[in-house]
């Protein structure tokens, strides 16, 4: 019983730790955090096949890097900008890879790689950030969905 209890307690350590690294990342200001929100939800459409958002979260990427999360490099507001000009799924799969390049760069740079989960497929020889540890393929969608392997 009690190596059990041991066990459990170095898990939720180990959750509290991880959950505390994320929360107090400098580098994640509430902008920052919209940003990446707004690519997860880019991400989530695609891999459903749909355009439904991508457009309005890609502006709202290019507006917070021109406003508030000024931080992040100019470039993700002119590769969000390009993404929201995408007018069909192959041109937003396309315009989604730089983009995705450059927040995972930032987190990265920042010391913040933890603060999402980072996938890459060999496929598409691209990577993205998603919400959960569930592969879910923004480029290939519905026909290859599970392509890819979680990179941390």
């Amino acid at each position: 019983m009690t190596k059990v209890k041991i066990m459990l307690l170095a898990a939720a350590i180990g959750l509290l730790g991880s959950a505390g690294a994320r929360a107090d990342n400098p580098a994640l200001t509430a902008p920052v955090k919209s940003v990446y929100g707004d690519c997860l939800k880019i991400q989530a459409s695609l891999a459903k096949d749909s355009m439904t958002g991508v457009a309005e979260n890609a502006g709202a990427i290019a507006k917070a890097v021109q406003t508030g999360a000024k931080s992040l490099p100019a470039s993700v507001a002119a590769e969000a900008e390009t993404l929201a000009r995408a007018s069909d799924l192959k041109s937003a799969r396309a315009a989604f890879k730089p983009l995705s390049d450059s927040l995972i760069q930032y987190l990265a740079d920042h010391k913040a790689k933890d603060a999402y989960v980072q996938v890459y497929c060999l496929m598409a020889r691209a990577n993205w950030l998603q919400a959960d540890r569930d592969v879910h393929n923004p480029y290939f969608g519905r026909a290859m969905s599970g392509c890819g392997e979680i990179q941390n």
